[in-house]
């Protein structure tokens, strides 16, 4: 592991640092299943950390855990300070408003029925869901992912899947949360629109006090987004980092690999 991984997994078991986010020593298994085998990480505030890996080594479990979708069998998963699985109730709803998820399918993540400005309200207010006393967010929301604040008097049939995608991500930020869980984001999108994406994740670094941790099999995607990267392999943490570290110096022989994969480029580097 880098230098940075130990250091990261020592604050977090000491209960130090600054955290948007943190699982320690987290297990998850379905049924005779263990899909998550000891696992410890944290997201900083103010960061954005890519969580990457080959389809089922956890990546969207553990996202799913975070925001509450998955029970852990053990272990802890800290929001702040405060360990989610030993709140209940009301305490319980709070804190899951602290952790936002941006499904990776635009197409059934927003409700047909609803407009874009019903759907942000309903962030803000579940039970009243009203565009017009949330005039002024909904306006300022749909700005910050670049769409006109037209677009809240629109269904989502009306909008192409980048623009459905920029809508998620609205909705997400709304509440400011601690953490957002983007997963495979990108994934259903024309390599175009994935760019599209892209920028607007770079542009709005530094605008917005939410961490995010951005799960992904895109290393190149990961490399253009995130400050650091965690490499997952059949449930376990194999290696963390900075994205110069870990891209410029990989440590574990599967990082290697994945960085040996990227397409159209046999040997991946920086330069």
């Amino acid at each position: 592991m880098n230098p940075q991984t130990n250091l990261a997994v020592t604050e977090v078991a000491a209960g130090r640092g600054r955290h948007a986010a943190a699982v320690r020593k987290l297990n998850v298994s379905f049924g005779a299943a263990h899909v998550l085998k000891d696992v410890t990480m944290a997201v900083p505030a103010g960061t954005v950390v890519g969580l990457v890996g080959e389809s089922g080594s956890g990546k969207s479990t553990l996202g799913k855990t975070l925001v509450g979708i998955n029970r852990p069998t053990s272990g802890e998963v800290l929001i702040g300070n405060e360990d989610f699985t030993r709140v209940h109730g009301k305490a319980r709803q709070q804190m899951r408003r602290e952790v936002q998820y941006i499904p990776q399918d635009p197409y059934s993540s927003l409700s047909p029925r609803r407009t874009t400005g019903q759907t942000l309200a309903e962030a803000l207010d579940p039970r009243g869901a009203d565009p017009v006393k949330h005039r002024d967010a909904i306006a300022a929301a749909l700005q910050r992912v670049k769409l006109e604040p037209s677009a809240a008097d629109k269904y989502p049939h009306e909008f192409s899947g980048g623009q459905r995608q920029r809508i998620a991500i609205a909705r997400a930020l709304m509440l400011e949360p601690k953490l957002v869980i983007a997963d495979e984001i990108t994934s259903a999108l024309d390599v175009s629109v994935q760019a599209d994406i892209v920028r607007l994740l770079q542009g709005m670094r530094g605008t917005i006090d939410s961490a995010m941790l951005f799960i992904s099999h895109n290393l190149a995607v990961v490399q253009e987004v995130c400050d650091e990267v965690v490499v997952m392999f059949q449930g376990r943490i194999v290696e963390q980092g900075t994205i110069d570290s870990v891209y410029r110096d990989p440590q574990h022989e599967y990082t290697r690999k994945l960085l040996a994969s990227v397409p159209g480029s046999p040997e991946f580097t920086l330069d």
